[in-house]
């Protein structure tokens, strides 16, 4: 696939990449449906070429983004077209999603797991709270206006600790590890001559409609998952399950010790019984849903 999409090296140089994806003209609505419908069904390769083109600089802008992880411009960007290739493989035009709004979560997702391989710092720890954070750090102190190199202060690390759902030294830490952020009116070249600053290139995070009924299509399912999965609970796993895990203000084991009659150790074995038991149905549905796309893509 994408068989002359334009080679990111270091002896051409990113600004040369750059100017090239720009003369790929964006797709119409119904060319890309159109295309894409072609690559579905036909498995035609200059209409999946095309939409890889057309979405280079998607992959740019996205990737800019994570330019200050320490890794090169170059290898970030290759890795995110890995992702947009995978997105066009798997895109279905008929649920009436623009191709953009679907690809940029696999974008992400292949530059975030080249990062997670890459980077020694996440040796230190790969929990849930751990990823957010380190993805999320820089983020929330531009929001903040706490771009300065060095530590933040106390009321900045307890927003952002607060806002992410981690501990107050874990940002402290993360801070200090990944170092001061690069000037975003830093020049996108020099040696070249100047061809516009690094904000220039920043994506705007603002979401669209489509982006927003896509996450809530996303979220829907998660729960529709979750709902299901609890089936294979009983009522009193069930119960004390949502009131421990689900509740936006969970009861202590000693309230739930007291409504049935057991002790709190005893309450504390059921909710991770059911835990296990809510996370093993889940992973199976996902998996299954997971085999059942590919079935679906192999037999186009």
């Amino acid at each position: 696939m994408a068989q002359n999409v334009p080679a990111l090296s270091n002896s051409e140089g990113l600004s040369r990449y750059l100017d090239e994806i720009r003369r790929f003209p964006m797709l119409q609505p119904q060319e890309e449906y159109m295309l894409a419908k072609r690559f579905k069904e036909h498995d035609d390769a200059s209409a999946a070429e095309n939409l890889v083109n057309s979405h280079l600089r998607l992959v740019a802008k996205i990737a800019m983004g994570y330019r200050g992880y320490g890794l090169p411009l170059g290898e970030v960007i290759s890795e995110g077209n890995v992702g947009l290739m995978q997105a066009v493989k798997k895109f279905e035009p008929d649920k009436g999603f623009r191709l953009a709004t679907y690809a940029m979560w696999w974008i992400k997702a292949s530059i975030q797991e080249y990062i997670l391989r890459t980077w020694s710092l996440v040796k230190m720890g790969t929990t849930a709270n751990q990823k957010r954070l380190f993805f999320n750090l820089r983020r929330l102190k531009g929001k903040i206006q706490a771009l300065d190199d060095g530590d933040l202060r106390p009321d900045q690390i307890k927003q952002i600790a607060t806002t992410l759902g981690v501990h107050e030294s874990e940002v402290v830490s993360m801070n200090r590890r990944l170092g001061g952020d690069a000037s975003l009116n830093a020049p996108l070249r020099s040696d070249e001559g100047d061809s516009g600053e690094w904000q220039d290139w920043l994506v705007d995070d603002a979401d669209t409609p489509e982006t927003n009924f896509a996450e809530q299509e996303e979220l829907d399912t998660r729960r529709t998952m979750l709902k299901d999965a609890m089936a294979v609970l009983n009522e009193r796993e069930q119960r004390i399950f949502t009131a421990r895990r689900l509740s936006e203000k969970p009861l202590t084991l000693e309230e739930l010790s007291s409504e049935f009659g057991v002790s709190r150790e005893r309450v504390r074995q059921i909710e991770v019984r059911a835990f296990e038991k809510v996370q093993k149905a889940v992973q199976e549905t996902a998996m299954a849903m997971q085999e059942a796309n590919e079935k679906q893509i192999e037999a186009h």
